[in-house]
């Protein structure tokens, strides 16, 4: 079984999600958004480090999955989105975990079997998938999504021992 820590990287809200997985089967463990307070900037990203580090201490993933920035139409919100994702795999390495990214489109394709999906549509394939009581926020669910994608890839059915066919 390999744990898995997804994330959704956000200046704002950063969602996470932890799961199980032997590459079929995934289990849920927990799930979460960091509401992140205030104008600047910097103690935003300081935030999103060390609420993510206790995260990796308390639920100890062996690997981070992570989403690519996608091009924004405004480009300080994609250059606030990139910082975001810094600190976040900052958490991540300074802890020891290999990080793997995954672009928007790939987590689509992975969980709900079409790149183009809708948010709703990811949020109820995770509650499916996972078994979850209730569909998970947007952010969590994403980030949700981001682990269930790593944990269907071929990297992660090598890892653990299951044969990759082609």
């Amino acid at each position: 079984m390999l744990r898995i820590l997804g994330i959704d990287p956000g200046s704002r809200v950063t969602g996470f999600g932890v799961i199980d997985s032997d590459g079929v089967r995934s289990s849920h463990v927990v799930h979460g958004t960091l509401r992140l307070e205030g104008n600047a900037l910097p103690p935003r990203l300081g935030e999103i480090f060390s609420r993510l580090s206790e995260v990796i201490e308390t639920y100890r993933p062996q690997v981070m999955a992570i989403e690519q920035v996608f091009v924004a139409k405004n480009p300080q919100s994609a250059l606030k989105l990139g910082q975001a994702r810094g600190a976040a795999i900052c958490a991540g390495v300074s802890q020891g975990l290999e990080v793997a990214e995954y672009t928007p489109r790939t987590i689509k394709q992975a969980v709900v079997g079409s790149g183009g999906a809708e948010k709703s549509q990811v949020q109820h394939m995770v509650r499916m998938i996972l078994n979850l009581p209730k569909e998970p926020v947007t952010d969590a669910a994403d980030a949700l999504a981001v682990a269930l994608s790593h944990a269907h890839s071929g990297i992660t059915l090598a890892r653990i021992g299951g044969n990759l066919r082609r």
